[in-house]
């Protein structure tokens, strides 16, 4: 099946260059002229979807080739597109950079596998002609890749933009001045979560009155149909629910793969979201704590009523499961700026925090779930990205042998206790996993 699908990809020149910036204030422009617009992040990262999200008003996908693969790209951009004028695709870091310095999974590899055009935000900042050599090179380095637009961002005046507009090898689609009042600051894992900062949605302004919007838009009409594999359509209905999941949601815990969400309610699940920071609890029949800044709500969390409940109902035997920052909040306690904080004590570990990097990178292996509990062994790939570790019982138990990837120790991840697991493994689901995650809470649900 071939399908119709306005789109683009926002690229750089390299991280740093205003790519981020660009890509939403984009999304933005087109929002408020009255388009339907459906965003989507190139890579594993988080951050930048909530900005996304906020501003477009619906949820923004991620597009992972090593965690989805090439096919998964493909189905999960036909599926998200479905009522949408337009796709706007933000690509990660430079448009060539992909896994440990290949191309796979780079922004130009999505490209590629989605038919779809480029437009290349080259930063201006101190440069006039010398610019024209870095597109040059990137408009030839892979003829495959269509850069068709550039963007070029921190103009610092017109005489600025008439030096590079002297010549042209790439059509120029906006210039955009140099800002000072719409940065967005940024933390150990990225940029600030959409919910502290409107600066990005407040740029919109900008990139319509510096960019050729109809040129744009012109350019994501062009994109040669896309090859829809067979079986992509929507879903039209989801299964009866089978048990509740309680997913915390509030600004310690924030880092989800839409994609994740929607697996589990395919399987049978209704999503109750809950703010353990506000000690909310759930009627539920299992929990799922994904990652996020627990370290930075640390005090918060150890007075927060649902951090009681929680260690209860773990005790009990309700299944839950936690991603990084939701493993670290299960462990016994974490400490953070020379300061312990007493958790949810369900893990055996203490959390700590660390002022590098403690790992980076993909990763791969197999889950086997308690016995009885998480029933069968399925296969997990994610992404990892902390600046913490654990210290864990001699006796500890695992969930996750991983095959590339640290985990929490030397490949093994998702520490055991009753039927909790607590992994730094941020997994995309596959339909397996969520079954297993579903049945275990409907088993739960049944005692």
């Amino acid at each position: 099946m071939k399908a119709e699908i306005p789109r683009v990809i926002v690229a750089g020149t390299h991280s740093g260059c205003g790519k981020t910036t660009i890509a939403t204030g984009l999304m933005a422009a087109l929002f408020d002229r009255g388009l339907e617009v459906q965003p989507f992040k190139t890579g594993p990262d988080f951050i930048d979807p909530s900005h996304h999200t906020l501003i477009c008003g619906r949820a923004s996908r991620n597009l992972d080739i090593c965690m989805m693969g090439e096919a998964g790209v493909t189905r999960a951009f036909a599926n998200a597109t479905a009522g949408a004028d337009i796709s706007v695709i933000e690509g990660a870091m430079g448009l060539f950079d992909g896994r440990e310095g290949s191309d796979k999974a780079s922004a130009a590899h999505v490209a590629r596998i989605l038919g779809a055009p480029v437009i290349l935000v080259v930063d201006a900042h101190a440069v006039s002609r010398s610019i024209h050599a870095t597109i040059k090179g990137f408009r030839d380095f892979d003829p495959k890749v269509k850069i068709a637009g550039i963007i070029y961002n921190r103009i610092g005046s017109d005489r600025h933009r008439q030096m590079i507009a002297e010549e042209e090898y790439v059509p120029a689609l906006g210039w955009v001045p140099r800002q000072k009042d719409c940065e967005i600051q940024s933390r150990h894992l990225g940029l600030v979560m959409a919910h502290e900062s409107p600066a990005l949605k407040q740029f919109g302004r900008i990139i319509a009155e510096s960019c050729d919007l109809d040129g744009i838009l012109a350019v994501a009409a062009n994109a040669r149909p896309l090859a829809v594999p067979a079986g992509t359509a929507k879903k039209s209905h989801t299964s009866h629910r089978r048990a509740v999941i309680g997913v915390a949601r509030d600004p310690a815990f924030c880092f989800y793969y839409q994609d994740n969400l929607d697996r589990l309610t395919r399987a049978g699940a209704e999503i109750r979201e809950f703010s353990p920071v506000a000690g909310e609890v759930p009627e539920a029949d299992a929990i799922y704590i994904g990652g996020g800044y627990p370290e930075l709500h640390a005090a918060a969390l150890e007075k927060s009523r649902s951090t009681k409940t929680i260690r209860t109902l773990a005790q009990d035997g309700m299944p839950v499961y936690g991603e990084c920052g939701g493993l670290m909040y299960l462990c016994g306690s974490l400490e953070t700026e020379g300061k312990e904080h007493r958790m949810a004590g369900v893990l055996p570990g203490r959390a700590v925090m660390t002022k590098r990097l403690a790992a980076l990178g993909y990763v791969k292996g197999a889950f086997s779930g308690p016995a009885g509990l998480w029933p069968g062994t399925v296969g997990i790939r994610g992404h990892e990205f902390h600046y913490s570790r654990v210290e864990f019982d001699r006796d500890a138990r695992w969930a996750i042998r991983l095959s590339a990837g640290k985990g929490i120790d030397s490949g093994n991840d998702g520490l055991v206790e009753h039927a909790t697991i607590g992994a730094y493994t941020h997994a995309y689901f596959t339909d397996a996993f969520a079954r297993c995650f579903v049945d275990a809470a409907a088993a739960w649900a049944r005692r």
